[in-house]
């Protein structure tokens, strides 16, 4: 869980895979409460910013932000990234910057993930095959699960994967 001096963001988690609308949700704290959200595709173009209230005063407050995207994003991988800016100079200040995976950009319409084990002989396509009926779709399985995958012909038996839905 990613910690700053006035914000800790509790969702979402680092590699979560997460949908459109993505939701937010932490506790902060700060004089004004103004911070901002910034989402990246992998490239680190903007996808979408927005400014959101989260506190005010000195104590520590829940904050919950759904977030739109507009459209699909064009990477499966981003960046959630939450900060405040400097009152005096603008800066980025207490920046939380957060890995995530566009469940959209794997597929459209993302409803979740079903969890699997890996067993003995099994590759991604064969995991293709048997949950979308097209083997082609393997590389979907390795973007989902890039946290934990760093080459798309080497899994174990006993990994769980995530399998887009």
């Amino acid at each position: 869980m990613p910690r700053l001096n006035s914000l800790i963001v509790r969702s979402p988690i680092a590699n979560d895979i997460v949908d459109d609308p993505i939701q937010i949700s932490g506790i902060a704290v700060a004089f004004e409460g103004t911070f901002q959200t910034r989402v990246r595709d992998q490239n680190g173009n903007i996808l979408k910013e927005q400014f959101f209230t989260a506190a005010g005063g000195t104590a520590w407050r829940n904050f919950q932000i759904t977030l739109p995207l507009d459209g699909i994003p064009p990477t499966p991988a981003g960046t959630l990234e939450l900060f405040e800016f400097s009152a005096e100079n603008g800066d980025e200040i207490n920046k939380v910057v957060i890995p995530i995976v566009f469940g959209r950009a794997l597929i459209d319409p993302y409803f979740g993930f079903t969890q699997y084990e890996v067993q003995s002989g099994d590759t991604l396509s064969a995991i293709a095959q048997q949950f979308y009926g097209n083997s082609g779709l393997s590389d979907r399985i390795f973007q989902a699960n890039r946290d934990q995958l760093n080459n798309p012909n080497i899994i174990f038996p006993g990994q769980f994967l995530r399998i887009p839905q």
